[in-house]
């Protein structure tokens, strides 16, 4: 062989090393350049849409506890509709947090303590009968009394709901006893108290340092497997040691079984079992009549954590959505039209519920909603493929 055809080939061969090594460069950026977005992705996800979500949703429900008080103090109809628009403040945003209960919410326990239905109204009767246990609710310490000896079927949410509304309306005051204000101010200290669990959970030491204490004061868990790491500090890390999450893909993929959770529980659960005569006293709020609020808030809560951050902090560039974009744009499309439609259809549902459970309105929420589902579960795929 000549020398000429030596040179040929080695500038040959130079050439193909060449090449693969920048195709390797490229597949190396490309590599680098998904971590640190994804990485981004989480951070926007915790700082803009649970903190802000969680944060609103203590000082609300702190708010709730005053507004008894003096509901309490001066029982009259004006600090009954200023107790009642606070708790509707508090209760969308409990359900503006539905496609994140993983975590904490689910870990400790919060989400059935605080949110359990329909309220026990046997139990209720029995309990308001029982001068012992409204005597223990009546101090300083009724909140502590409350969450741990009545039980979720009188705790929460809908305890307080049947405290204030009928028939979709704020009760008169002279209709409320005093010791149902007792009880009312009881549950909805013990309410706040896991409202702050949540925030101090994913917060940790960023929380409110009053909010923080009252956590450790209680003695509530607030970090992940009892370890020093905070919830937020947990996702944001996913892949680094200490962290319970195995990649940064995996915490994304845990983003969206979220939002599926929720759409499957509003679709056949929340609408479903009552339209389909399952059960028809599965009905969530139904003194206040704010149960197709309370499904559209759910909504909410996965359009938010898809688009990147809660309105006013939203940034669609660090999303789960831009990220599925990147790597399937039909189904990402598929996604954005059928979390639209489900608003859609859910805000054209006939008011309310608790009336109209069977109506041909809800039926349509529904098929909306199985829609929602399946687009999810294809994001799902697409995130496990990466």
């Amino acid at each position: 062989m000549t020398k000429k055809i030596y040179h040929k080939l080695a500038v040959a061969l130079m050439a193909v090393a060449l090449l693969c090594s920048l195709g390797s460069c490229t597949d190396e950026t490309k590599e680098d350049t998904h971590a640190v977005l994804k990485q981004n992705i989480l951070k926007q996800y915790v700082a803009h849409v649970i903190t802000p979500t969680y944060s609103q949703l203590a000082s609300h429900a702190e708010q709730l506890v005053e507004d008894l008080q003096a509901l309490r103090q001066q029982p009259t109809d004006a600090h009954v509709q200023a107790a009642c628009a606070t708790f509707l403040e508090a209760r969308a945003c409990w359900e503006k947090s539905e496609a994140f209960l993983f975590g904490p919410a689910s870990d400790f326990g919060i989400d059935p303590h605080i949110d359990s239905w329909p309220l026990d109204e046997d139990a209720f009767n029995i309990m308001m009968a029982n001068d012992a246990q409204i005597n223990a609710m009546d101090n300083d310490e009724g909140d502590v009394y409350a969450g741990d000896h009545l039980g979720n079927s009188l705790l929460g949410f809908h305890g307080l709901e049947y405290i204030l509304f009928e028939n979709g309306s704020p009760k008169p005051a002279a209709s409320i006893s005093d010791k149902e204000l007792v009880y009312a101010i009881a549950v909805a200290g013990d309410l706040r108290n896991h409202c702050y669990q949540l925030e101090v959970s994913w917060m940790g030491d960023e929380a409110p340092a009053a909010h923080v204490q009252k956590v450790e004061e209680l003695e509530y868990n607030s970090t992940v497997n009892g370890s020093n790491n905070s919830y937020g500090d947990n996702m944001i890390n996913a892949g680094k040691p200490g962290s319970t999450y195995a990649s940064t893909i995996n915490a994304l993929m845990s983003i969206i079984d979220g939002c599926n959770t929720i759409v499957d529980e509003v679709g056949t659960s929340k609408i479903g079992k009552p339209y389909h005569g399952e059960d028809i006293h599965y009905i969530e709020s139904p003194y206040s009549q704010k149960s197709i609020q309370d499904f559209y808030d759910n909504i909410i809560s996965v359009q938010n954590a898809y688009m990147g951050g809660v309105e006013g902090e939203r940034n669609s560039d660090l999303s789960v959505h831009y990220f599925i974009n990147k790597l399937d744009a039909a189904v990402d499309s598929r996604v954005l039209a059928s979390i639209d439609n489900s608003l859609a259809k859910i805000a054209g549902m006939k008011a309310p519920f608790v009336q109209y459970y069977t109506d041909a309105t809800a039926k349509a929420a529904i098929d909306a909603l199985a829609e929602l589902d399946d687009a999810l579960s294809a994001a799902y795929d697409v995130l496990r493929n990466e």
